[in-house]
């Protein structure tokens, strides 16, 4: 005797079947979270809850939470990093990249950086990934400024210095002292280049 089997909506919350989140929806949803609430906010149960679908449809698109969480990181990258790279050499005929380079990454929100920083303080492979990650956006500040004539090993020293003072803006408390001004920015570049 065939038994029945009742039919199952994994989407809740009123959502129609055909109002399925597509894997980008968790994805943006995953970095807003990480952004705001940090690594440890990555749970499947208040993810659902906040998109307001069931566990099930996290599970349509990835086989576990380490699977979300690398394809959290590999976003991270590509948005933050390839991307950038990609539209600056889409304008390598300009001779004011860095200058461009500078003025995104000194007035842009880095929350989100900064909580995949602190989870990579606690996790070694998220710690290697973002060790990836700096070393390319050196390497890439690096091969910008030898294209202006700055000579290799200087270069990647004055790229290094740069990146640093990225990383440490957030840091700094004091609001007189926190932001630089697009002309500023322009003239510490033009410092750089020489």
């Amino acid at each position: 005797m065939a038994q029945r089997m009742a039919a199952v909506n994994t989407l809740v919350y009123g959502r129609a079947m055909t109002d399925r989140l597509a894997k980008s929806d968790w994805i943006r949803h995953g970095l807003a979270t990480l952004a705001k609430d940090g690594a440890n906010a990555l749970k499947v149960g208040p993810m659902a809850d906040g998109l307001k679908v069931s566990r099930g449809s996290f599970y349509w698109h990835f086989r576990d939470i380490a699977d979300f969480r690398a394809q959290l990181l590999q976003a991270w990258q590509e948005q933050a990093t390839d991307r950038v790279i990609e539209e600056l050499e889409a304008r390598k005929d300009r001779p004011d990249r860095l200058k461009q380079l500078m003025r995104r990454a000194f007035a842009g929100k880095r929350s989100l950086d900064r909580a995949i920083r602190s989870w990579a303080a606690q996790d070694r492979a998220v710690a290697a990934i973002v060790a990836s990650v700096d070393a390319r956006r050196v390497g890439y500040i690096a091969k910008m400024l030898a294209a202006t004539g700055v000579e290799g090993q200087k270069a990647l020293r004055r790229a290094a210095f740069l990146y640093w003072a990225y990383l440490g803006q957030p840091m700094v408390m004091e609001p007189r002292h926190a932001s630089i001004a697009p002309a500023a920015l322009d003239d510490i570049g033009d410092l750089f280049e020489m």
